[in-house]
Order: C-alpha cells, then structure tokens, then sequence
C-alpha cells in the first residue's frame, strides 16, 4: 500500500470510529465519562485491562467496575483504604478478578503517590520512536510492589513480544486527555 493511499485508509477509519455513534457501543465510552485527566486515564486503563471477549459484557463489567469506585475512580485510587477494597470481592470479567482488581487499586496508587501517574511514566520513557520503552517501564513500575504472581499476566510487555494492544489503547485514552 502506498503512503497516499494508507492516508486515505486511516482517514476513513477516524471518521469511521472518532464519532459518537461508535463511542456509544465501545468501551471506550467509559473514560468518556469522566473530565478530570487523572479519572480518564484510570478509567480508561481499567476498561483497557478488561477490553478483551464480549463488548456488551465488557462495557457492563467496566461500568461495575466504576460504580464500584464511587464512580470517582481517581478519588477512590488515592483515599481508599484495605477495607474499602473489601467490595471489590466478586467481581470477575474472564480471568480478571476481584484479586487482579484490588492489587490494581493499590497500584494505581503506587503510581499516583509515587510516579505523578500513568501519563508521567509514558511521557519520561517514550522514545521518538518507540512506545514499547515507556510500556515496558510501566509494566516494571506497576509491579514493583508486592503483588500476586496470578496478577502479572494482565499487564503485557513489548519488549517481550507482546504486541501491548490494550495498553496502546490507553496512550490514545491518555493523548486524548489532554
């Protein structure tokens, strides 16, 4: 394919999914719902983690998933406390569950408290031409605490071969935070 004609390709394909219709049944509505960049970036790297099976179950399990927040995720992230993870228990969405949810909270918060959150750890190790740096150091970052071996498997890495196509989804979220 030639360059003009890849242009043309990409340009019906944005006019294709950048519109409100495509929002309406994507989970990316789900960052959507929020204004503040920090909300839409955990917003959007939840429902990202998740974004794999049945759309319809993953924007139901993604919205539980914000309700069980308080619909305030970046709040909760930040002022939750180990009870207040208690009401996590239960929830799964395939191999993610209430476990994978929790220790995510908590390392969320990690980034937060220690990292000036997940844009900070993209922006300081992107390359000019590479996104897989910046994925890779988030991976490291998002386990450096203690976490559960079984929690490991929902965070990919490029520089593992992995094509990282849930967390690519999240930089667009977090580009178009901005």
């Amino acid at each position: 394919m030639k360059k003009s004609e890849l242009k043309v390709f990409l340009d019906e394909k944005v006019l294709e999914y950048n519109n409100l219709t495509f929002i309406e049944s994507d989970p990316i509505q789900i960052p959507h719902l929020y204004s503040q960049k920090e909300d839409i970036e955990i917003a959007g790297f939840l429902a990202a983690t998740i974004a794999w099976g049945n759309r319809k179950m993953i924007i139901k399990n993604a919205h539980k998933m914000m309700e069980l927040m308080g619909n305030s995720p970046y709040d909760f992230v930040m002022s939750h406390k180990g009870h207040d993870l208690e009401k996590m228990e239960g929830f799964v969405h395939r191999t993610f569950n209430s476990i994978d949810f929790s220790y995510f909270i908590t390392a969320l918060n990690h980034i937060y408290t220690n990292h000036q959150g997940l844009e900070q750890i993209f922006n300081l190790n992107a390359t000019n031409n590479s996104l897989q740096p910046a994925i890779h150091q988030l991976k490291k970052i998002f386990f450096e605490i203690h976490h559960p071996q079984r929690t490991m498997k929902h965070i990919s890495d490029p520089l593992k071969g992995s094509a990282a196509k849930r967390i690519n989804i999240l930089i667009r979220i977090i580009k178009m935070a901005n």
